[in-house]
């Protein structure tokens, strides 16, 4: 069974996300800050990790930087989730490791087609 780690600050946001994924079958963790997602990315790496660019602690761009730069950590599939747009920033979750972005508010269909981008569908 393929494995998802939701990292965001919003425990609503990491509650219906985690739904989302549990519906197509997933395992799902859950980390509140980039930090808390390093540590457990050590001890477990995930197939996936669903990530919000702007969090207390380590954001997320910090996070994937971290996280690329780990053993094992070119693996997981990163998807950046946010409610921006900006170009810029989007230029510079890729430079960082992100693999796709998804805009919020996202759906079961939304999450379904990002899964299927990143290979776990």
């Amino acid at each position: 069974m393929a494995h998802c780690l939701i990292v965001d600050d919003s425990s609503v946001v990491r509650k219906v996300a985690r739904r989302i994924l549990e519906d197509f079958e997933l395992s799902v963790s859950e980390a509140e800050d980039g930090r808390q997602a390093l540590e457990m990315c050590r001890s477990a790496m995930p197939d996936a990790i669903f990530v919000d660019w702007f969090m207390p602690v380590m954001d997320g761009f910090d996070f994937v930087k971290a996280l690329r730069a780990e053993e094992g950590g070119e693996r997981p599939k990163v998807v950046f989730c946010t409610t921006e747009n900006d170009v810029g920033q989007i230029a510079r979750a890729m430079r960082v490791g992100a693999d796709e972005l998804m805009l919020k508010p996202f759906d079961k269909s939304i999450i379904e087609s990002k899964l299927q981008d990143v290979g776990l569908l």
